[in-house]
């Protein structure tokens, strides 16, 4: 038997809940008598067997007898009716059947112990098949039915009409008289790939799906992200990244070659696993030598070619070779595209053909394509082409002009990417080309340098530290010191993108150190540049200052626009009027055109983003959401999407819609990034993880965590960090917060021990949490533990206040930090006394008025609990609905959660009365005095519940026992339960 070997059950089955739940309701309305039947269509591969055995695992859990038959690929000479003998076969063996059976004779035939019946072929068909329909509809009386028939494209001649008839005219059919329809269902798979223009199974399935009662599913590859989940649950340990990057490319969505290419993964050979290879090539081997020779040569083109460049490569008159690709075409190995192209159907059996060249063969055919690329006529970007043919033919000199000119071309173009992957290739044969034979110009110093820039523009800024360390290692002891000084201030600007500040700083102090100020240069320049905002990050802002004028003269004596720019957006944070200032916008702007005049995109992006950080400073959030939209189409348009100011932009984007409340957008807008640009951590997952964790996302700490996994990234860190802190303070433990808090203010913090701007944030989540076990331990008379953690709350609100009063340049935090500061402050009067202070709180909420909506729906919270610890009911209730409306437009559930407990228990609305014969006698603070009692509170607890004092609760308490006539609090719970006025409370998972 040829073909796919088919998935077993144990492999998890990923990405087909949608055609589940279809084929699902189709069993469930043949159980209700509805007798339907699903053609289901599909790759080699792609899943059905493993999609059918799920669907008739349910079946057969639900009651239904599953019956499942198998076409085998015999060839010309099929047995006939071979997947119905199975299905008999298999009847025949449950006891539950055996009367059916003996009712019909059809059984005996069909199994080869029954006599002929008399009369004409055609006669003694038609009775064979009604008999078949008969019995399946007599087996339906006794037990739902699920047929399953598999491989379609290999049945017989007989098997398909018996299909036919049963489909058309038998099983499917409603009794007459409105009487109910069988309980059966028939599901049957073919490969979509199998069926050329000629095959036998192509009209059968044009009349049948016609047929009211039957439908037609078809499996579509997996989704990328769906067949990473499958190569993930394929192993006991995990894969690297990489690894299942490469896997899902290569799979194509193919559920089985995914399985094998995993399987393949702990051996050492490259290329197509054999076992899926030979898989792969038997179709290819079903076809004509010339059609043969025709898929080889394509296959050495690549995934796909030109009809042009494929005739004058494989040297076939005209005639064959067309006779050569429909033959291909309809055994589907090759699918026609527009422009007169073809390619394979699948990348796999494209690399299957391709390895099962000789190699004197394959060598050949490559010099061949790129003789024929490189001819009068050659394109520039064929060089990329012409490079990979050059190479795999051995002419190393002509790959590696090659690759440089695809560089260029990438470059023009802007794809940094792909210019680091071609300057990198260059970079490999370098040293296996005779100098003689090299392109004039470049070193090899100089290509690695390119190399880092590609990187860094393409985001691999970690890539682009190690190639400039590379270029650096390179470097002799005669090395043009104009060279050296640009490959360690390169390195230091790349330095800086992985806050590596002090790294950066020491070589940016070499680099300026390497060339004369005097003539100036433009390499000094450059040095001198970058070593301002090395010394800036580092906090040296007298020597970032000094040398920033000075090189803003040689930029202007010299007039380098772009580095005058640079040194303008420098100058802005280091002179005065910073970046959230109108006087520093106003610089801001005339820096962005001039480097817009100078077509220095990477330049015009800094002060872009900076634009949009400082509107954000401000609170100025549709300035920042301008700005930052500015940022990115610019980047668009120079290929620069990747790179990080772009990445922050994106971040800030995002950012400002979570502050905004459009948290779907933001949502949207996180998964959007996530699935088409480079996986940047914090700045990729950031905003989309705040929005979880309010929407009440269980997983979105263990996202959190995930971030803090692998090399050291600020904003991951930050994010991490923000995440974990607000969950441990949600969760009510003030330990982990405080602990969260701590350790990512540490990691954060620069060389000089300068902590982040975000610390005031995390100081106020961890506070809020600290005050939550402050009011606890009051409570219950802790007094030692109230002093412990009280002496905690005093360090976090000390770090606050130097936190918001230190911004990026020395003056206070803006907007967004003095909101954050009043938080803090509030939730640290919380643990000065037991008195409420709701104007703490009224502060607070004024603050984050700037524009975060999300923390001042929470703010109001505390102030709806200080407004009803003060007495001042009304204001309280106000303030709870407001910040009630504000958590359902934001679908906020934990914040909702809070505030319907709070109503609750301070009766903010009228509850409905309980149940119970004795509900009326108690109203409603009553009944929630003695849900309270039920848990055993005392008077005084239950007033701190409550809002109210401890002498009122005992009130309700002695009028509870009077209207309940009981003797003691004990009597009072037990006779509650008894009359149902209270119900048991599930027990806690601790």
């Amino acid at each position: 038997m040829g073909g796919v070997p088919q998935t077993s059950l144990t492999s998890p089955l990923v990405g087909r809940e949608d055609e589940l739940a279809r084929l699902t309701g189709v069993l469930e309305r043949a159980r209700a008598g509805e007798a339907r039947a699903v053609l289901v269509a599909g790759d080699a591969g792609v899943g059905k067997t493993r999609t059918l055995d799920e669907v008739a695992a349910r079946a057969a859990a639900a009651g239904t007898t599953v019956l499942t038959g198998h076409c085998v690929d015999l060839g010309d000479v099929g047995l006939p009716y071979l997947p119905f003998t199975e299905i008999l076969g298999a009847l025949a063996a449950d006891e539950r059947f055996a009367a059916v059976l003996a009712a019909h004779p059809v059984a005996d035939r069909l199994l080869g112990g029954g006599p002929e019946d008399g009369g004409t072929a055609d006669r003694s068909r038609l009775r064979l098949f009604e008999g078949v329909a008969a019995l399946l509809t007599d087996l339906t009386d006794v037990a739902p039915l699920l047929l399953v028939l598999e491989d379609l494209h290999w049945a017989d001649q007989s098997s398909r009409d018996l299909l036919r008839f049963l489909l058309s005219r038998g099983v499917l059919q409603r009794p007459a008289g409105g009487a109910p329809g069988h309980r059966l269902a028939v599901l049957a798979s073919y490969r979509a790939d199998d069926l050329h223009r000629r095959h036998p199974l192509r009209p059968l399935l044009a009349e049948l799906v016609r047929l009211p009662s039957v439908e037609r599913l078809e499996l579509r590859p997996l989704p990328d992200d769906d067949v990473a989940r499958l190569v993930r649950a394929l192993r006991d340990r995990p894969l690297p990244d990489t690894t299942v990057h490469r896997i899902v490319e290569r799979a194509e969505g193919n559920a089985f070659y995914a399985e094998e290419l995993v399987a393949a993964t702990d051996t050492s050979a490259g290329g197509v696993p054999s076992g899926l290879a030979d898989v792969l090539l038997i179709r290819f081997e079903q076809l004509s030598e010339t059609a043969q020779q025709v898929l080889r040569t394509a296959a050495v083109a690549g995934r796909r070619v030109g009809h042009e460049l494929l005739r004058d490569a494989v040297g076939l008159p005209e005639e064959e070779l067309e006779s050569a690709l429909r033959e291909s075409v309809e055994r589907q190995l090759l699918v026609s595209g527009e422009g007169d192209t073809y390619s394979f159907r699948h990348a796999l059996a494209r690399e299957a053909v391709y390895a099962d060249l000789l190699p004197g063969e394959r060598a050949r055919l490559h010099g061949g394509f790129a003789r024929l690329l490189a001819g009068p006529d050659r394109r520039s970007d064929s060089a990329a082409e012409r490079a990979h043919h050059y190479r795999e033919s051995h002419d190393l000199p002509e790959a590696l002009a090659a690759s440089l000119e695809a560089a260029d071309h990438a470059q023009r173009v802007g794809a940094p990417a792909e210019e680091l992957r071609h300057v990198e290739a260059a970079l490999d044969l370098w040293s296996a080309v005779d100098p003689a034979a090299r392109p004039a110009g470049p070193d090899a110093v100089t290509l690695t340098l390119r190399a880092s820039a590609a990187a860094a523009h393409a985001g691999e800024v970690h890539r682009a530290v190690s190639l400039t360390r590379s270029a650096l290692a390179g470097l002799g002891q005669d090395a043009d010191l104009e060279l050296a000084a640009r490959v360690r201030y390169t390195l230091a600007g790349n330095l800086l993108s992985v806050d590596n500040q002090s790294a950066a700083y020491a070589h940016s102090s070499e680099a300026l150190g390497l060339i004369p100020a005097e003539p100036p240069s433009a390499t000094w320049l450059w040095a001198a540049a970058t070593h301002v905002m090395a010394a800036r990050q580092v906090g040296e802002n007298g020597t970032a200052l000094h040398v920033a004028r000075r090189a803003l003269e040689v930029a202007e004596e010299l007039d380098i626009t772009d580095a005058r720019a640079d040194l303008l957006i420098s100058l802005t944070s280091l002179e005065g009027g910073n970046r959230s200032t109108p006087q520093g916008r106003e610089r801001l702007l005339e820096a962005r055109e001039l480097a817009r005049r100078a077509g220095n995109a990477p330049v015009e992006l800094r002060a872009l983003f900076n634009l949009a950080i400082g509107g954000f400073e401000s609170g100025d959030l549709e300035e920042c959401l301008t700005r930052a939209s500015e940022g990115l189409d610019r980047a668009r348009r120079s290929g620069l999407l990747s790179s990080p100011y772009p990445r922050e932009m994106r971040y800030l984007r995002l950012l400002v819609q979570y502050t905004l409340g459009h948290w779907d957008e933001c949502v949207r807008g996180t998964e959007e990034h996530s699935g088409t640009l480079p996986a940047w951590g914090g700045h990729t997952l950031g905003p989309g993880l705040y929005v979880a964790l309010a929407r009440g996302d269980a997983g979105a700490a263990d996202r959190a965590r995930g971030l803090l996994k692998g090399p050291f990234d600020w904003m991951a860190r930050l994010v991490g960090g923000i995440v974990l802190t607000d969950d441990a303070a949600l969760r009510g433990d003030a330990a982990d917060a405080v602990r969260s808090m701590r350790s990512t203010v540490e990691a954060l913090s620069d060389d000089a021990g300068t902590p982040p701007l975000a610390t005031v944030r995390l100081a106020a989540l961890a506070l809020s949490a600290v005050a939550d076990t402050v009011v606890e331990l009051r409570r219950t008379g802790d007094e030692a533990g109230v002093a412990r953690w009280s002496e905690t709350a005093a360090e976090l609100v000390a770090q606050a206040r130097s936190s918001a009063g230190y911004g990026e340049d020395g003056t206070p935090q803006g907007p967004e930090g003095q909101a954050w500061l009043a938080r803090a402050e509030a939730e640290w009067i919380r643990t000065t006394g037991p008195e409420p202070d709701p104007a703490s709180w009224e502060r607070t909420v004024a603050a984050f008025a700037f524009g975060d909506t999300y923390e001042r729906a929470r703010c109001r919270l505390r102030l709806a609990e200080a407004l009803l610890a003060a007495g001042r009911r009304e204001e309280a209730a106000t303030e709870a609905e407001a910040a009630r409306r504000e958590a359902d437009r934001l679908g906020a559930t934990v914040l909702r959660e809070r505030l319907d407990d709070l109503t609750r228990r301070g009766r903010l609305t009228d509850a409905a009365p309980a149940g119970g014969p004795g509900a009326a006698a108690l109203t409603a603070r009553e009944r929630d005095v003695l849900r309270l009692l039920a848990r055993g509170h005392s008077n005084r607890r239950i007033g701190e519940e409550l809002f109210i004092s401890a002498k009122t609760a005992s009130v309700h308490v002695s009028n509870i026992l009077g209207k309940l006539h009981a003797a003691g609090r004990t009597e009072a719970v037990a006779i509650a339960y008894r009359q149902g006025l209270i119900v048991p409370e599930p027990a806690s998972s601790d």
